[in-house]
């Protein structure tokens, strides 16, 4: 009884055995399904590259005060268009105390020194008159008078500019802030009551209002080092505003930095290209955009999709439909590629039926 049991074991095992070998052996020896095959197709292949940046006019400048002082009037607010000369600013000098304490001093001491020089003069031309002294002598206390006489004038003009900013009777009035260029006003930097520091050899000084012509407009962008060198100056671009999802702009490029600049590890060169105006959408500086710089292109060439090429020691072939069931190896010429379609020179025709390497998703 116990052997005939173990029988029964022992044959349920080896039935058990049997049937997953089997069943593994019929599973792998499934035949292999066959890839789907394409032919070549015609396309319009463009091979650019992309440039990112920011669109601002070609001139801008910065308007700053002549003196220090506190702004007083306002004339201008940003998005106002202004002649060469228009009011931007008026200034209201706070004077300092130790500059207008030597500055009036200084009048009252030229001042005494003309009132001396003078009363010499009058002396000298009665001493000429009884012979007493000689011309020469006369000649040069007239001129000490008249030296003394001009310093005074010059103590009082300066006195008058510290504590005024201009001197009386003159035009150039340095308490008025006025524009250096016609354009419009794209920012004021100061409010009404803010303190301001004059423009001079030691400081930039502050800057009032920005001003710029808003009718001639530039690209300003960056490409990568690996792409400057296929990139040359006249070269059409198109430009796509990162604030308008359908416009596109066309431009020309018209310069590449010479030097380049380390931007997060890599070496960027500054590119700069002309932007055509447009009528129907006003561009605010600053705006971000994409340029795109054909480097080449090709017009309803022969081409097959990069991702169903193979590569042999660096060369490019396909896998070409021979007969029903045989595909052979074929070595082909290429042309200019974008990234997912690559133009084909020779190797094939249009008729050539070839394997797909890739999933199926069409020309």
């Amino acid at each position: 009884m116990p052997n005939k049991r173990t029988l029964l074991i022992v044959a349920g095992t080896l039935l058990f055995v049997a049937g997953t070998g089997s069943y593994l052996w019929s599973n792998s020896d499934t035949p292999e399904e066959d890839q789907a095959t394409t032919s070549p197709f015609r396309a319009d292949i463009v091979n650019k590259t992309v440039a990112t940046g920011t669109i601002v006019p070609r001139n801008e400048v910065e308007i700053k005060s002549r003196v220090s002082g506190v702004v007083d009037t306002l004339h201008v607010e940003p998005g106002e268009s202004v002649q060469q000369g228009d009011l931007i600013a008026t200034i209201r000098i706070i004077p300092d105390d130790a500059t207008l304490t030597s500055a009036e001093a200084e009048v009252n001491q030229t001042r005494i020194a003309y009132v001396n020089a003078k009363a010499e003069f009058t002396r000298a031309q009665t001493l000429f008159g009884k012979q007493a002294i000689s011309s020469s002598e006369l000649e040069t206390s007239q001129m000490n008078a008249a030296l003394a006489e001009q310093r005074n004038l010059a103590a009082g003009r300066a006195l008058q500019v510290v504590r005024d900013g201009a001197r009386r009777g003159s035009k150039a009035v340095n308490t008025e802030v006025r524009s250096t260029m016609t354009g419009m006003v794209l920012a004021v930097d100061v409010k009404e009551g803010a303190s301001v520091i004059e423009s001079n050899t030691f400081n930039e000084g502050t800057t009032i209002a920005s001003v710029a012509d808003m009718t001639d407009l530039v690209f300003l962008g960056f490409v990568d080092e690996s792409e400057v060198g296929k990139i040359e100056e006249d070269m059409p671009l198109t430009m796509k505003v990162g604030a308008y999802e359908d416009l596109q702009l066309k431009g020309t490029l018209e310069h590449i930095s010479p030097k380049g600049l380390e931007e997060e590890g890599a070496i960027q060169f500054e590119i700069r290209a002309e932007v055509k105006p447009t009528h129907d959408v006003f561009l605010r500086a600053g705006v971000s955009a994409n340029a795109d710089i054909v480097l080449e292109q090709r017009t309803q060439v022969l081409a097959v999709r990069e991702s169903d090429l193979l590569f042999e020691q660096g060369k490019p072939l396909l896998e070409v439909q021979t007969s029903p069931d045989v595909f052979t190896r074929q070595s082909l010429e290429t042309g200019i590629s974008d990234g997912i379609t690559i133009e084909v020179l020779s190797g094939i025709d249009e008729d050539t039926v070839f394997r797909q390497q890739g999933p199926s998703t069409g020309p």
